[in-house]
């Protein structure tokens, strides 16, 4: 599927937002205690947009297709495994693109920054109760490298795919 991915600005937090109410009512749906409902407030994205964290995938007629956060240091998840990566956050796709590939096109354009930033692997980690998810990622050459309980509810599963210098670019 043919996208753009291009930094968020202040007027796309209402889809970004609206974007993740969806997917956590689709989550609570499918049983997967993944993220939930309202945790990400639209001050919040708001506040992440002006720090330049937010990113978002437009199809060529403009809608928003996915979005997620770009990080290079994550301690609170990582803690000491934190190391200069690419780390990805919140990553979603519009129910209406699901299966288009574009998960995968944004994994790759993060892979692509960090080889630019000189950042040997991206990282991201996801809820331990959904492995159809975490195939996912590791169908899509990410490993499992470790677990982190965030709270009772909560354990993270943290994955990392190592770059390669020479891989092709997307």
């Amino acid at each position: 599927m043919e996208m753009e991915i291009e930094r968020a600005a202040a007027g796309d937090a209402p889809g970004i937002v609206g974007m993740r109410r969806a997917a956590e009512e689709w989550l609570a749906r499918q049983g997967i205690w993944q993220w939930p409902p309202g945790l990400l407030t639209s001050t919040q994205v708001e506040a992440q947009i002006a720090t330049h964290e937010w990113y978002v995938a437009r199809a060529p007629d403009g809608r928003l297709a996915g979005a997620f956060r770009l990080l290079w240091s994550d301690p609170r998840v990582w803690r000491e495994r934190d190391a200069f990566a690419a780390y990805v956050h919140g990553l979603m796709t519009d129910r209406t693109f699901a299966g288009a590939g574009v998960g995968a096109r944004i994994l790759a354009w993060v892979a692509d920054r960090a080889r630019e930033k000189g950042a040997g692997m991206v990282r991201l980690d996801c809820v331990a109760n959904n492995p159809r998810l975490r195939q996912y990622y590791v169908d899509l050459g990410f490993n499992e490298v470790g677990r982190h309980k965030l709270d009772e509810r909560w354990t993270a599963v943290l994955l990392e795919r190592r770059l390669l210098r020479d891989e092709a670019r997307c």
